[in-house]
C-alpha cells in the first residue's frame, strides 16, 4: 500500500469514529420507566439514610406514583405522606427523569423564598452533582450555553424554573407542562387565590402534556389543602399481605403495641418502647420489623375510587423500611408527653389533626381549682408573667412552670393607673409594676423564688411601652407585638426599634405568634389529669378569670373557597387568655431547660433533707477580757438557694 492510499484509509477511520460518535448523540435512548431510569442513572448523595445507587427494595411504595409521572391518562398526582417515607424523592427523582430520559419544561414551587434555598443546596444541587447523566445536560453556571442560577436552570429539551407561595410574581409571565409543589400545605394563600391553583393555570395551553405533583404531610382537618387533594383523587393505600394469614391489610395506628407497667388503678406508670410490635388485624398474629419489611416488599396500591385522571396516594411512617417501630412509639411517647400530638399525627401518621378540644368551658376548669400549701407549689421551677396593657390599666397573670410545661397560675393583679405617665410617678401603672416586679415569692420547699421574664404586650400604648421596657432587657423585661398567622414560631427573633429621637436608646421588639400559642394554652387547659401541660388554678380565681381564658374559639372560614382557620372572641374581655398567652412568651424566649431545673431542684432538697441534725449546745467559752477583744467586720453569706 502506498502511502497516499495509507492516508486515505486513516481518514476514512477517524470519519467513522467522527459519525459513530455523533450517531450515538441523536440516538434515541431506550424506552425506560421513570423507576427503572433512577437505579440505573441516580445515586443518592452522601448524607442521607441510604446513600449510593437507588434501590426500590427498601421502598417499593415510591414505584407507582413515580411511574405515573408517563401515564398519558394521569394529569394529577398527590402524596399525602408522612415522614421517613422519601416523598421529596419521588418528586426528586420525577424531575430528573424530565431532564435527562423525558426532557420537558417544569416550575417548582416551595413554600418560602427560604425553603426553596435549602430544597436547593440540600436536595437538588446535590443530586445533580451525584448523578452523572443529570450533570452532564445542566448548562454549566455562567456560561453562554444556557441559564443555571438560583431563579431557572435549562438543559436541552427545556428548562426548570422555581418560585415560592408567598410571592404571586415568580408564578407570573412563565408555562410549563410539568408542575411540582413540595409541602403544600405550608403554602401561603395571597390575595390572588391559593398558590398551587395558581402555578397549575400556566399548565393549561399544554392540554394531555400537562402535569400536576403536589406533596405534603398534612396539618388540620377541613384546612389541610393536601387532605383536600388527596380526598378529590382515587385515595390508594399501600395493602401488604399478614406473614402469617396472607390477608391483605392497611398498617395503622391501632395495630402497634407494646408492654406497659399499671399501678392499682390501672394507670399506665411505665412504658417499653423496646418491645413494640404490629399485630395482624384478621388473625392477630405479632409481627416483628423483619416480617413488616417483608410484608411491605409484596405490597400494592389499591384505590377506594376509580381512577379519573387523579391519583393521590396516602403513606404513614409505619411503612418505612428505615424506622423501626421501636424508634416510632418513642417518638410517639416524647410528643405525648409534650403535649404535642398533632405533632406525631402530622409527621408520622399523615392524618389531619382535629381540632374539636381547641376551646375548653370555664365551668369545667372552675371545677379544678385548688389550695396551694405556699406561695409558690412544690412544682415549680420557674416563673413569668404576662402583662396586658389598656387605656387605663396593666393586667398580669404570674404563671409557674414545672416538668413537662406543667403549670400553675400564681396571681393576677390589675394595676390601675395612667400608663402614660412616667414610670417614677406613684400614679402610673407603671410604678406599681416596679414594685410587683421586685417582689420575692416562697417557695413550699423554703427557698426564695423570683420572676424569670416579663412580656409586655405593646399593641396598646406603644410608645408607653417602650419608653418603660428601654434598658430593662438585662432585668428581662421585653415588649412583644402579636403576629397573627399559622406556623409561626411562639416567639420570633426580635426586630429593632427606636422610640423617639435617633439618640434614644433602641429597644428590641419580639413578634408572638400568637395563633400557634393560643392553640397551645388552649390544649393544655383541655388536659385532664395533672402531669405534663396541666394547668393547675388557686381557689381565689373567680368565674370573670375563667370566662376571660376561655374567651375565644377556634373556627374555620372560607374565603375564595379555600378554608382559614382564625380565633374569634365569644365575649369582648380576653384579657386572662392573652396574659397567659404573654407568659408563656416569656418562657419560650428564656429558653430554659425546666426538666433539668425540677431534677436539680429535687437533688437539692434531698441534700438538705440528709444534713445531719445540729449537736447540742456545748458550754460556752469564757469571754475574754474588754481590752483584749478586735473589732473586726463580719460578712454574712446567706445559704439560701435562689432559682432563677
Amino acid at each position: 500500500m502506498n502511502k497516499r492510499s495509507s492516508t486515505t484509509h486513516e481518514f476514512n477511520h477517524v470519519l467513522l469514529d467522527v459519525l459513530s460518535c455523533n450517531l450515538k448523540r441523536v440516538k434515541p435512548p431506550p424506552e425506560l420507566l421513570p423507576n427503572e431510569w433512577a437505579e440505573q442513572f441516580v445515586q443518592i448523595p452522601a448524607g442521607n439514610a441510604k446513600p449510593g445507587p437507588v434501590r426500590f427494595a427498601n421502598a417499593p411504595f415510591q414505584v407507582e406514583p413515580m411511574n405515573m409521572v408517563v401515564n398519558p391518562d394521569c394529569y394529577r398526582i398527590t402524596l399525602m405522606w408522612g415522614a421517613q417515607t422519601g416523598k421529596s424523592q419521588v418528586q426528586l427523582m420525577a424531575m430528573g427523569f424530565c431532564i435527562d430520559h423525558a426532557p420537558q419544561s417544569q416550575m417548582m414551587m416551595q413554600p418560602s423564598e427560604g425553603d426553596l434555598q435549602t430544597w436547593l443546596n440540600a436536595k437538588f444541587d446535590p443530586m445533580v452533582e451525584s448523578t452523572t447523566t443529570i450533570k452532564e445536560k445542566m448548562a454549566k453556571p455562567r456560561s453562554r450555553e444556557g441559564v443555571n442560577n438560583q431563579k431557572m436552570k435549562s438543559y436541552p429539551g427545556g428548562f426548570l424554573m422555581f418560585a415560592w407561595s408567598g410571592s404571586p410574581k415568580t408564578m407570573r409571565g412563565r408555562s410549563a407542562p410539568k408542575i411540582f409543589c413540595d409541602e403544600v400545605d405550608g403554602y401561603e394563600v395571597t390575595a390572588e387565590g391559593n398558590p398551587v391553583s395558581l402555578l397549575w393555570q400556566r399548565a393549561a395551553t399544554f392540554g394531555d402534556q400537562r402535569l400536576l405533583f403536589e406533596t405534603s404531610t398534612p396539618t388540620v382537618k377541613r384546612a389541610s389543602f393536601i387532605e383536600t387533594s388527596f380526598e378529590a383523587g382515587d385515595q390508594r393505600r399501600f395493602y401488604v399481605p399478614c406473614p402469617h394469614c396472607k390477608e391483605k391489610q392497611t398498617l395503622e395506628w391501632s395495630g402497634v403495641d407494646w408492654d406497659k407497667e399499671r399501678n392499682d388503678k390501672g394507670e399506665t406508670i411505665e412504658h417499653y418502647p423496646e418491645t413494640a410490635r404490629y399485630i395482624c388485624k384478621t388473625c392477630g398474629a405479632i409481627w416483628n420489623d423483619a416480617e413488616r419489611f417483608a410484608a411491605i416488599r409484596n405490597g400494592e396500591w389499591i384505590g377506594a375510587k376509580p381512577f379519573k385522571g387523579h391519583a393521590s396516594y396516602h403513606l404513614s411512617e409505619l411503612y418505612s423500611m428505615f424506622r423501626r417501630l421501636r424508634d416510632i412509639v418513642i417518638s410517639f411517647l416524647e410528643k405525648n408527653a409534650a403535649n404535642d400530638l398533632q405533632t406525631f399525627m402530622n409527621v408520622s401518621l399523615a392524618e389531619t389533626w382535629e381540632e374539636g378540644g381547641e376551646r375548653v368551658d370555664h365551668h369545667v376548669l372552675m371545677k379544678r381549682l385548688e389550695q396551694y400549701l405556699a406561695e409558690i407549689p412544690a412544682g415549680v421551677v420557674a416563673i413569668t408573667a404576662g402583662v396586658d396593657v389598656q387605656r387605663d390599666r396593666l393586667e398580669l397573670e404570674l404563671v409557674g412552670w414545672g416538668m413537662g410545661y406543667e403549670s400553675w397560675s400564681l396571681d393576677y393583679q390589675v394595676f390601675y393607673g395612667d400608663p402614660t405617665l412616667p414610670e417614677t410617678n406613684p400614679d402610673s401603672c407603671w410604678y406599681e409594676l416596679n414594685r410587683y416586679r421586685e417582689q420575692v415569692w416562697q417557695h413550699e420547699h423554703g427557698h426564695q423564688m423570683k420572676l424569670l421574664a416579663v412580656c409586655i404586650d405593646s399593641s396598646d400604648q406603644t410608645d408607653h411601652v417602650y419608653n418603660y421596657c428601654k434598658g430593662k432587657a438585662g432585668r428581662r423585661v421585653f415588649p412583644i407585638k402579636g403576629v397573627s398567622g399559622w406556623g409561626r414560631p411562639v416567639v420570633a427573633s426580635p426586630n429593632r426599634k427606636r422610640n423617639g429621637r435617633k439618640n434614644v436608646r433602641p429597644v428590641d421588639l419580639f413578634p408572638v405568634g400568637v395563633d400557634e400559642a393560643k392553640s397551645i394554652v388552649m390544649r393544655r387547659l383541655g388536659i385532664k389529669e395533672p402531669g405534663p401541660g396541666y394547668c393547675h388554678f388557686p381557689d381565689d380565681r373567680d368565674q370573670e378569670y375563667f370566662e376571660q381564658l376561655t374567651a375565644e374559639k377556634l373556627i374555620t372560614r372560607y374565603r375564595k373557597g379555600f378554608p382559614h382557620r382564625e380565633w374569634h372572641k365569644t365575649r369582648e374581655r380576653n384579657e386572662a387568655l392573652d396574659c397567659r398567652v404573654y407568659a408563656l412568651a416569656a418562657l419560650q424566649l428564656m429558653n430554659v431547660n425546666l426538666d433539668k431545673l425540677a431534677r436539680r431542684m429535687e437533688a437539692e432538697k434531698q441534700e438538705q433533707e440528709q444534713e445531719p441534725e445540729e449537736q447540742p449546745a456545748t458550754e460556752p467559752k469564757p469571754e475574754k477580757p474588754p481590752e483584749e477583744k478586735k473589732r473586726r467586720r463580719i460578712r454574712v453569706r446567706s445559704t439560701r438557694k435562689r432559682f432563677r
